[in-house]
């Protein structure tokens, strides 16, 4: 099979594409072939730079943190899936050989792309457990951005904000992936009200495409005092923040009202940044961080792209020989949403 393949640390031309041999499912385990897996600033480029040191990657590495395709093989154990199922996978998983629902292991454990093989090749090797059914009426492309980013926000409005229907949310970072997917989770499946924020009217208006409510450009609006206006002063019930921007999270801050509470899986943009303890306890304000997901919730964020409620947002698809140019472009402005590597696009 064809796969890309990291022998060194360094700039995206260490990554080779290379003829290496096809995997072979070990008990418990699928072999899926690969139509689309996402390349991520952190979990990929971060780690082919030789800048994740800490997440302990084992080279030779074949990288992709997640991957959506076909089942065409499985190994001894395992009844749940079939060849020709739809099926997608990312994250921690078990690195030796583990059951069908992976009860029981003890064993290390790592990301795909980074401890184990990943999705940057032809066919990668998943235990089962790890695995989730795709609709059938829904892309391939779509699925691995729905893996990689829905879960996660998901987990936070939902289970961590345990937002409700008529609540209002300020979503931060509205043109980002996670932003873009909060949206419309929050409107579309929830029921709140939306308002939207990022630091230019072109990428608050994306906000208003994803279906907010209101949006704005905080690098020309008082932030505070757009939010109050809406709400008529009581402020939103929840702030939903991945990136800690120190110049304008302070200020969301203050857009939450009593009982309100702030959820984040991010910080590319701090990580320190001070907020008002007076306003945190005047307003009994609850801050948590959760990053991850709850496995339970992937088939209801594959049902929801599937119906339509959720659509995520494509910059560009580009065939698997071209990972050094995804890479570059990551590095550099790739516009407004996700970059996927499609192995069966050549």
């Amino acid at each position: 099979m064809k796969a890309i393949v990291v022998h060194q640390f360094g700039p995206p031309e260490v990554m080779q594409y290379e003829t290496v041999p096809d995997p072979v499912p070990r008990f418990g385990e699928v072999r899926i072939r690969v139509h689309a897996a996402t390349v991520n600033r952190v979990l990929d480029v971060a780690v082919r730079a030789g800048t994740q040191a800490h997440r302990k990657p084992v080279l030779p590495l074949i990288p992709g943190v997640d991957c959506a395709g076909i089942v065409d093989a499985v190994g001894e154990g395992v009844t749940k899936y079939r060849v020709g199922d739809h099926v997608a996978s990312a994250g921690t998983m078990p690195l030796d050989v583990c059951a069908e629902d992976g009860k029981g292991y003890s064993g290390p454990q790592g990301m795909m792309g980074i401890r184990r093989p990943g999705g940057f090749a032809e066919l990668v090797c998943v235990p089962a457990f790890k695995t989730v059914p795709l609709p059938k009426n829904l892309d391939f492309h779509e699925a691995a951005v729905v893996m990689r980013h829905c879960p996660t926000a998901w987990n936070l409005l939902c289970n961590v904000a345990k937002l409700k229907a008529g609540e209002w949310v300020l979503i931060m970072g509205a043109s980002g992936n996670l932003g873009t997917v909060g949206i419309q989770i929050a409107k579309n499946v929830v029921g709140a009200k939306v308002i939207a924020t990022a630091g230019s009217r072109a990428r608050a208006d994306v906000g208003l495409e994803c279906g907010a409510d209101h949006a704005i450009d905080y690098s020309t609006q008082d932030l505070l005092a757009e939010v109050m206006k809406i709400t008529g002063g009581k402020g939103v019930d929840v702030l939903y923040d991945n990136i800690a921007n120190p110049q304008v999270l302070p200020r969301a801050f203050h857009a939450i009202g009593g009982d309100g509470r702030l959820v984040t899986a991010g910080a590319h943009g701090g990580p320190n940044v001070s907020i008002d303890f007076f306003h945190l306890y005047d307003n009994r304000i609850t801050i948590k961080g959760m990053p991850g997901s709850d496995p339970a919730d992937l088939p209801r964020c594959f049902q929801a792209a599937a119906d339509g409620k959720i659509k995520v947002r494509i910059a560009h698809v580009l065939p698997l020989s071209k990972a050094v140019d995804a890479h570059r472009l990551m590095e550099g402005d790739q516009g407004m949403g996700k970059i996927v590597l499609d192995p069966a696009a050549g």
